[in-house]
Protein backbone atom coordinates (compact mmCIF):
# COMPACT_ATOMS: atom_id res chain seq x y z
CA UNK A 1 0.00 0.00 0.00
CA UNK A 2 0.93 3.31 -0.41
CA UNK A 3 2.13 6.21 2.64
CA UNK A 4 -0.25 8.09 3.42
CA UNK A 5 -0.05 12.17 2.49
CA UNK A 6 -0.75 12.93 5.96
CA UNK A 7 -1.02 11.51 9.20
CA UNK A 8 -2.45 12.62 12.74
CA UNK A 9 -0.96 10.94 15.60
CA UNK A 10 -2.11 11.74 19.20
CA UNK A 11 -2.66 15.11 18.75
CA UNK A 12 -3.79 17.16 21.50
CA UNK A 13 -4.71 20.56 22.13
CA UNK A 14 -6.18 22.52 25.35
CA UNK A 15 -6.89 25.46 26.31
CA UNK A 16 -6.87 26.05 29.93
CA UNK A 17 -9.09 23.10 31.35
CA UNK A 18 -11.30 22.47 28.09
CA UNK A 19 -9.79 19.63 25.89
CA UNK A 20 -10.75 21.19 22.55
CA UNK A 21 -8.47 18.26 21.00
CA UNK A 22 -7.70 15.01 23.00
CA UNK A 23 -5.36 12.49 21.64
CA UNK A 24 -6.65 12.66 18.13
CA UNK A 25 -4.96 10.03 15.16
CA UNK A 26 -6.02 9.19 11.60
CA UNK A 27 -4.08 9.04 8.03
CA UNK A 28 -4.99 10.22 4.83
CA UNK A 29 -3.99 7.97 1.65
CA UNK A 30 -2.96 9.55 -1.81
CA UNK A 31 -6.07 10.70 -3.40
CA UNK A 32 -8.30 9.95 -0.61
CA UNK A 33 -11.35 12.99 -0.02
CA UNK A 34 -11.52 12.60 3.81
CA UNK A 35 -14.51 14.13 6.15
CA UNK A 36 -14.54 15.53 9.26
CA UNK A 37 -17.82 15.81 10.98
CA UNK A 38 -18.59 16.55 14.28
CA UNK A 39 -21.06 18.75 16.07
CA UNK A 40 -20.32 22.42 17.06
CA UNK A 41 -17.55 22.19 19.74
CA UNK A 42 -16.17 19.03 18.94
CA UNK A 43 -12.94 19.95 17.89
CA UNK A 44 -13.15 19.93 14.53
CA UNK A 45 -11.51 23.62 13.87
CA UNK A 46 -8.58 23.28 16.62
CA UNK A 47 -7.63 20.21 14.56
CA UNK A 48 -7.82 21.99 10.82
CA UNK A 49 -5.83 24.78 12.30
CA UNK A 50 -3.39 22.53 14.09
CA UNK A 51 -2.71 21.14 10.95
CA UNK A 52 -2.13 24.19 9.07
CA UNK A 53 0.41 25.71 11.36
CA UNK A 54 -1.78 28.05 12.71
CA UNK A 55 -2.11 27.01 16.07
CA UNK A 56 0.72 24.71 17.73
CA UNK A 57 -0.28 21.48 19.21
CA UNK A 58 0.53 20.72 22.69
CA UNK A 59 0.92 17.20 21.92
CA UNK A 60 1.01 14.16 19.16
CA UNK A 61 2.31 14.70 15.82
CA UNK A 62 1.72 15.82 12.20
CA UNK A 63 3.74 14.23 9.10
CA UNK A 64 3.28 15.31 5.59
CA UNK A 65 4.43 12.79 3.19
CA UNK A 66 6.79 11.37 5.69
CA UNK A 67 8.18 14.24 7.05
CA UNK A 68 7.28 15.63 9.98
CA UNK A 69 5.18 19.33 9.62
CA UNK A 70 4.24 19.78 13.45
CA UNK A 71 6.32 22.84 14.55
CA UNK A 72 6.11 24.64 10.42
CA UNK A 73 3.83 27.52 9.91
CA UNK A 74 1.32 27.92 7.07
CA UNK A 75 3.05 29.48 4.53
CA UNK A 76 5.91 26.57 4.76
CA UNK A 77 3.18 23.81 4.45
CA UNK A 78 2.23 25.81 1.79
CA UNK A 79 5.14 25.37 -0.48
CA UNK A 80 5.47 21.98 0.85
CA UNK A 81 2.09 20.98 -1.02
CA UNK A 82 -0.66 22.21 1.28
CA UNK A 83 -3.32 24.05 -0.23
CA UNK A 84 -6.53 25.04 1.87
CA UNK A 85 -9.75 27.02 2.35
CA UNK A 86 -11.51 28.78 5.06
CA UNK A 87 -14.97 29.40 6.39
CA UNK A 88 -14.92 32.72 5.31
CA UNK A 89 -14.29 33.95 1.81
CA UNK A 90 -10.52 35.04 1.33
CA UNK A 91 -10.75 36.52 -2.17
CA UNK A 92 -9.31 40.13 -3.03
CA UNK A 93 -12.82 42.05 -3.98
CA UNK A 94 -10.75 44.82 -6.20
CA UNK A 95 -9.04 42.29 -8.06
CA UNK A 96 -10.06 40.45 -11.23
CA UNK A 97 -11.37 36.79 -11.06
CA UNK A 98 -8.00 35.79 -13.16
CA UNK A 99 -5.54 37.96 -11.21
CA UNK A 100 -6.69 36.46 -7.82
CA UNK A 101 -5.72 32.83 -8.90
CA UNK A 102 -2.38 34.33 -10.26
CA UNK A 103 -1.80 35.81 -6.45
CA UNK A 104 -2.73 33.18 -4.82
CA UNK A 105 0.05 30.75 -6.31
CA UNK A 106 2.82 33.35 -6.58
CA UNK A 107 4.06 33.10 -2.79
CA UNK A 108 4.40 29.26 -3.68
CA UNK A 109 5.80 30.16 -7.28
CA UNK A 110 9.98 30.43 -6.52
CA UNK A 111 11.82 33.29 -5.12
CA UNK A 112 10.71 37.14 -4.84
CA UNK A 113 13.92 37.68 -6.99
CA UNK A 114 12.71 35.23 -9.39
CA UNK A 115 9.19 36.86 -9.61
CA UNK A 116 10.63 40.02 -9.96
CA UNK A 117 11.88 38.84 -13.71
CA UNK A 118 9.14 36.64 -14.74
CA UNK A 119 6.70 37.59 -16.97
CA UNK A 120 3.69 39.88 -15.93
CA UNK A 121 1.27 36.93 -14.37
CA UNK A 122 4.59 35.16 -12.81
CA UNK A 123 4.08 33.03 -15.79
CA UNK A 124 0.68 31.79 -14.30
CA UNK A 125 -1.24 32.66 -16.79
CA UNK A 126 -1.77 28.93 -18.32
CA UNK A 127 -2.23 27.58 -14.94
CA UNK A 128 -4.67 29.66 -14.30
CA UNK A 129 -6.97 29.84 -17.48
CA UNK A 130 -7.09 26.20 -17.13
CA UNK A 131 -8.88 26.27 -13.62
CA UNK A 132 -11.01 28.94 -15.00
CA UNK A 133 -12.02 26.71 -17.43
CA UNK A 134 -12.40 23.76 -15.12
CA UNK A 135 -14.77 25.69 -12.31
CA UNK A 136 -16.72 26.96 -15.57
CA UNK A 137 -16.01 30.81 -14.71
CA UNK A 138 -15.02 32.00 -18.15
CA UNK A 139 -17.71 34.37 -18.00
CA UNK A 140 -16.78 36.39 -15.07
CA UNK A 141 -12.88 35.57 -15.06
CA UNK A 142 -12.10 39.53 -16.15
CA UNK A 143 -14.83 40.69 -13.38
CA UNK A 144 -13.14 41.86 -9.72
CA UNK A 145 -14.21 39.15 -7.64
CA UNK A 146 -16.20 41.63 -4.98
CA UNK A 147 -18.65 41.97 -8.04
CA UNK A 148 -19.76 38.54 -8.18
CA UNK A 149 -22.69 36.37 -6.54
CA UNK A 150 -21.60 34.75 -3.14
CA UNK A 151 -21.80 31.77 -5.00
CA UNK A 152 -19.39 32.66 -7.57
CA UNK A 153 -16.94 34.27 -5.01
CA UNK A 154 -17.38 30.55 -3.41
CA UNK A 155 -16.21 28.96 -7.06
CA UNK A 156 -12.92 31.16 -6.70
CA UNK A 157 -12.02 30.80 -3.27
CA UNK A 158 -11.85 27.32 -3.40
CA UNK A 159 -9.78 27.78 -7.08
CA UNK A 160 -7.49 29.52 -5.42
CA UNK A 161 -6.51 26.78 -3.17
CA UNK A 162 -5.26 24.80 -5.99
CA UNK A 163 -3.29 27.26 -7.94
CA UNK A 164 -0.36 25.89 -5.90
CA UNK A 165 -1.09 22.10 -7.60
CA UNK A 166 -1.12 21.21 -3.83
CA UNK A 167 -0.53 17.50 -2.95
CA UNK A 168 -3.46 18.27 -0.02
CA UNK A 169 -6.26 20.40 -0.15
CA UNK A 170 -8.17 21.27 3.27
CA UNK A 171 -11.26 22.52 2.84
CA UNK A 172 -13.24 24.07 5.75
CA UNK A 173 -16.85 23.73 5.12
CA UNK A 174 -17.00 24.72 1.35
CA UNK A 175 -20.46 24.68 1.35
CA UNK A 176 -21.36 27.68 4.19
CA UNK A 177 -23.35 30.04 3.31
CA UNK A 178 -24.06 28.42 -0.79
CA UNK A 179 -27.34 28.07 -2.36
CA UNK A 180 -28.46 24.82 -2.23
CA UNK A 181 -28.33 24.85 -5.95
CA UNK A 182 -24.81 25.01 -6.02
CA UNK A 183 -23.78 22.77 -3.75
CA UNK A 184 -24.23 19.64 -6.03
CA UNK A 185 -22.12 21.22 -8.49
CA UNK A 186 -19.23 22.16 -6.01
CA UNK A 187 -19.35 18.01 -5.09
CA UNK A 188 -19.49 17.21 -8.93
CA UNK A 189 -16.49 19.72 -9.16
CA UNK A 190 -14.18 18.42 -6.39
CA UNK A 191 -14.86 15.16 -7.58
CA UNK A 192 -13.38 16.06 -11.05
CA UNK A 193 -10.32 17.61 -9.08
CA UNK A 194 -9.91 13.93 -7.24
CA UNK A 195 -9.76 12.29 -10.97
CA UNK A 196 -7.91 14.76 -12.57
CA UNK A 197 -5.56 16.29 -10.05
CA UNK A 198 -4.80 13.53 -8.09
CA UNK A 199 -4.72 15.06 -4.99
CA UNK A 200 -5.78 14.24 -1.53
CA UNK A 201 -8.56 16.24 0.18
CA UNK A 202 -9.30 16.63 4.37
CA UNK A 203 -13.00 17.96 4.57
CA UNK A 204 -15.02 19.62 7.02
CA UNK A 205 -18.72 20.30 6.31
CA UNK A 206 -21.67 20.33 7.99
CA UNK A 207 -24.16 19.19 4.87
CA UNK A 208 -24.46 15.56 5.78
CA UNK A 209 -25.31 15.05 2.47
CA UNK A 210 -22.45 16.70 0.68
CA UNK A 211 -19.85 15.01 2.63
CA UNK A 212 -21.90 11.48 2.63
CA UNK A 213 -21.84 11.88 -1.11
CA UNK A 214 -18.35 13.41 -1.73
CA UNK A 215 -15.98 11.56 0.92
CA UNK A 216 -14.41 8.23 0.81
CA UNK A 217 -13.70 7.75 4.65
CA UNK A 218 -15.22 9.83 7.61
CA UNK A 219 -14.37 10.74 10.61
CA UNK A 220 -16.93 11.42 13.19
CA UNK A 221 -14.86 13.89 16.80
CA UNK A 222 -17.58 14.30 19.62
CA UNK A 223 -16.20 16.65 22.67
CA UNK A 224 -12.37 16.24 21.09
CA UNK A 225 -12.13 12.58 20.77
CA UNK A 226 -12.45 10.26 17.39
CA UNK A 227 -15.68 8.44 18.14
CA UNK A 228 -15.39 6.69 14.13
CA UNK A 229 -13.73 6.05 10.95
CA UNK A 230 -15.58 4.40 7.85
CA UNK A 231 -16.91 4.99 5.05
CA UNK A 232 -20.16 6.57 4.54
CA UNK A 233 -21.77 3.55 4.51
CA UNK A 234 -20.25 2.47 7.85
CA UNK A 235 -21.00 5.72 9.20
CA UNK A 236 -24.70 5.91 8.65
CA UNK A 237 -24.95 2.52 10.67
CA UNK A 238 -22.92 3.27 13.02
CA UNK A 239 -24.95 3.81 16.30
CA UNK A 240 -22.99 5.52 18.35
CA UNK A 241 -22.70 7.69 15.51
CA UNK A 242 -26.58 7.90 15.11
CA UNK A 243 -26.75 8.38 18.88
CA UNK A 244 -24.28 11.10 19.60
CA UNK A 245 -24.63 13.38 16.53
CA UNK A 246 -27.22 12.36 13.79
CA UNK A 247 -29.88 12.11 16.62
CA UNK A 248 -31.43 9.52 15.25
Amino acid sequence: MSAPVLKVSGLKKAYGAIQAVGGVSFEVMPGEIFGVIGPNGSGKTTLFNSMLGQITPDAGRIELKGQDVTQLGPLELNRRGVGRTFQTLQVFGKMSVRDNLIVAAQEHNGSLFSRMFAPGDSGLGARADALIDQFRIRHVAHLKAGELSYGQQKLVDIAMAFMSEPDLVLLDEPCAGVNPALVGGISRLLKELNQTRKGSFVVIEHNMDFVMDLCHRIMVMVEGQVLAIGTPEQIRGNKQVLDAYLGN
